[in-house]
């Protein structure tokens, strides 16, 4: 204040020109003539500091309209602001409605917003964007949405498809998704085909596990037979849409309506199957069958898994039943998927290792923080 009081009588005193004075005070010219100007107009208090908030708040929400949003939120609470305001669009014709966001922050003044917990995702893969050149480059697998048998018993159907010819390996319904249900499943398929080169999956239990690594026991075991493996991008199915659109069309011919119990539901997933690769045309194969492109892998299921081996140069490291590693006098996680087998540590710094399982990069391990990052991850087109 006493500054603006000195710059106003400099300036009534017309010693020097605006445009110095302004300099002077390390003000603009337009901030010079503002004070001068509320001071001519009401003395010294037009140079008080003034509140910035706008008079009027155009899209404030009135009272009677924060109560219909209010109720109607403790009737529906699972509905976000885009519903209720469609709701009450409908029910309250003539009532001006506010922004969506605007009923979002009368829900959290409320407390009727609970914060979301953030969830730990599955890295996806790391490795280039590819198109499948022939049978077995990349197989994708999934678990169709679960639905209810007649029998109100849950299904969930696990499939496998090749990406290149649409090939359906494997379409198996299953009580549950579980690691110990869907191995086998694979064994077979194995046996019955061969090995691909890689695998596409979610995120989700059981191809894929909430930490840095990725790794469950059924992805870790594809590791040891050298499949690489390939996970979309979390909320991007479109990246596995191939598989997609084949469940799109499993639903329609074998859910509508669905058998009377599990059994019979498999009846129906292997009729669907076999239509599916030998007679039902395929518009991407300009109308063949994808029997008409697939062939079997010409790397054959090992009759015994061989164990990991690394470069002479790296470090071996044995996993423990926690999923912890030793590497000097700490122990590091790194996943329980992994328990009993060993990894190996490639120096590529002074103080910095890759950790490798087999040919696959999990992470880098800093000596210096004693912390382990995952490796650089992008998404593959299969």
């Amino acid at each position: 204040m006493d500054a603006k009081m000195k710059f106003v009588g400099r300036c009534l005193q017309g010693e020097l020109p605006m445009t110095v004075l302004c300099t002077e005070f390390g003000i603009s010219r337009e901030v010079g003539y503002k004070w001068l100007r509320r001071y001519r107009e009401e003395g010294a208090v037009g140079l008080e500091e003034r509140s910035r908030a706008p008079k009027t708040t155009p899209h404030a929400i009135s009272a009677d309209v924060a109560a219909l949003v209010v109720e109607l939120r403790e009737r529906r609470p699972t509905w976000g602001p885009r519903k209720l305001l469609a709701w009450l669009r409908v029910k309250h014709p003539t009532v001006v409605l506010p922004a969506a966001s605007t009923v979002g922050d009368l829900l959290v003044r409320h407390g009727l917003v609970e914060e979301r917990r953030r969830r730990r995702r599955a890295a996806p893969s790391p490795s280039e964007r590819i198109e499948p050149k022939g049978p077995n480059a990349c197989w994708s697998t999934d678990f169709k949405g679960q639905f209810r048998l007649g029998d109100r018993s849950i299904c969930y159907p696990l499939t496998v498809l090749d990406g290149y010819s649409r090939y359906l390996l494997r379409c198996h319904g299953m009580p549950t998704p579980s690691d110990e249900l869907a191995r086998p499943v694979f064994d077979a398929a194995f046996r019955e085909f061969g090995l691909p080169e890689r695998i596409r999956s979610d995120n989700g239990s059981p191809f894929a596990a909430a930490s840095f690594t990725g790794l469950t026991r059924l992805s870790a075991w594809w590791t040891t037979l050298g499949i690489r493996l390939e996970r979309i991008v979390p909320g991007h199915p479109e990246q596995n849409g191939r598989h997609e659109r084949m469940h799109r069309t499993l639903k329609a011919a074998t859910t509508r309506p669905p058998a009377a119990s599990l059994r019979g539901q498999q009846w129906k997933f292997d009729r669907f199957q076999a239509d599916y690769n030998i007679d039902r045309p395929h518009e991407a194969l300009d109308d063949e069958p994808p029997a008409s492109f697939w062939t079997p892998s010409p790397r054959p299921y090992p009759t015994r898994l061989e164990p990991p081996h690394y470069p002479g140069h790296f470090e071996l490291r044995l996993v423990s039943n926690a999923g912890h590693f030793r590497m000097g006098s700490q122990q590091h996680f790194i996943s329980h998927a992994l328990r009993g087998d060993h990894i190996g540590l490639e120096p590529i710094d002074d103080g910095l290792w890759n950790i490798l399982y087999y040919n696959t990069l999990l992470g880098r391990l800093s000596e210096r923080t004693g912390k382990i990052t995952g490796a650089s991850f992008r998404s593959d087109e299969c």
